[in-house]
């Protein structure tokens, strides 16, 4: 039963998948320039031939930066969240500022972020936070304020104190917007790598798209963005398993 569940919430997906599939192919056929726009065939061969760089050297590289960013983004943005949820004052003060960082374009600072920090880690770290701990901390602060007022008067009349509220009610009410807040942080903190890397490292999945791109190779600049497509999916099936396991009693509403 559980199987034949599974198999009906994925068919759709994969039809779907197969349809775009054909239609890339059949636009790759009719431009017939595989260096403006490559067929998926072209692609996967190409991928094949380029694995040992791409997997042994630039897909680390952009893995690293994800990682570090990811953990930074969500140990800031759930600081954030609580403060705000904490504080009144913390909330007027904090909130317009962290909509206001995403005002800015991010092809705009990371410019400026190399030439501060240079081709190093952290240039391409500060990115990919900027882009990811948003989500986090609006969702967040979002799933905090959802908590229902009269669930935490009634604790206090029973003696709860602000730990306990917070800790036998606030988080697990939150425990979903969190899963939600990563499967939304996963893609973008990828997303935000390569953008560090195309616009100034000297090694990952974003830096080798860009190096492809002016030797014409429209194939291998595809090729890493299909294995950071593969890859974000893949990480954020982990996290669907993850919040399934940590919160089963969803399935059962």
């Amino acid at each position: 039963m559980k199987k034949r569940r599974i198999q009906n919430s994925t068919l759709p997906a994969a039809i779907l998948v197969f349809i775009l599939l054909l239609i890339w192919q059949a636009a790759a056929l009719g431009i017939d320039a595989a260096y403006i726009l490559p067929s998926p065939i072209q692609v996967l061969v190409r991928l094949w031939e380029l694995r040992k760089p791409l997997f042994t050297a630039h897909l680390p590289a952009t893995m690293s930066i994800v990682a570090i960013g990811l953990v930074i983004s969500v140990i800031l943005g759930v600081g954030l969240a609580v403060l705000m949820d904490a504080s009144e004052t913390a909330e007027k003060a904090l909130y317009p500022l962290i909509i206001a960082s995403q005002t800015i374009p991010t092809t705009a600072l990371a410019p400026l972020f190399v030439l501060w920090f240079g081709y190093s880690i952290w240039s391409k770290v500060l990115v990919t936070v900027l882009i990811t701990f948003f989500p986090i901390t609006i969702t967040l602060f979002d799933g905090f304020k959802s908590v229902k007022t009269e669930m935490e008067e009634l604790l206090f009349t029973f003696g709860a104190d602000r730990r306990l509220i917070f800790f036998h009610l606030k988080i697990p009410a939150v425990l979903p917007c969190f899963f939600s807040a990563i499967k939304m942080a996963v893609p973008l903190s990828i997303i935000g790598a390569a953008i560090g890397e195309w616009l100034g490292a000297q090694s990952g999945l974003g830096y080798f798209s860009r190096r492809m791109m002016t030797q014409l190779d429209g194939a291998g600049v595809f090729a890493p963005i299909l294995l950071l497509s593969v890859v974000a999916m893949a990480f954020v099936g982990l996290v669907t398993v993850l919040e399934k396991r940590l919160i089963h009693w969803r399935s059962d509403l």
